[in-house]
């Protein structure tokens, strides 16, 4: 009898630490353009689109902080920039490689790309939005 018990207790702490865990990954949060597709290659697809919009659209915001910048502001952005990149790189590859050897590993990764590459078009609208409002 308690060893039953026990396997309840056991499997229902088992359930909440998956659910708690795949609910932290960026293709699971409530913000995640792709989080109600069930089939993987969909949700792949779904969120490889979705970090493609996003790229577009900092590198439309990179273009247009570069034509304002001084010189100098320049090689800095450039420099973080890079840096970024491989931030986000291994980000990414972090966290979808709490998925290797599954089939949500693909998604995973796209979903980080598109989440951080929005993060990072919002920080740069921060950093550098009153430097294009004022070169107008």
């Amino acid at each position: 009898m308690i060893s039953l018990v026990r396997f309840w207790l056991l499997l229902l702490a088992a359930f909440l630490c998956f659910d708690s865990i795949g609910t932290a990954q960026h293709m699971n949060s409530p913000s995640a353009p792709c989080r109600n597709v069930a089939v993987t290659v969909a949700m792949e697809n779904c969120f490889d689109k979705a970090y493609k919009a996003a790229d577009s659209g900092l590198n439309q915001l990179y273009g247009q902080i570069s034509q304002v910048l001084q010189p100098d502001d320049l090689q800095r952005l450039k420099v973080a920039q890079r840096i970024w990149i491989q931030f986000r790189d291994a980000t990414c590859t972090a966290e979808s490689g709490l998925y290797s050897g599954g089939t949500a590993s693909a998604p995973a990764y796209s979903a980080c790309l598109e989440e951080l590459t929005g993060q990072r078009t919002a920080d740069l609208k921060t950093i550098y939005g009153w430097v294009i409002a004022n070169s107008k």
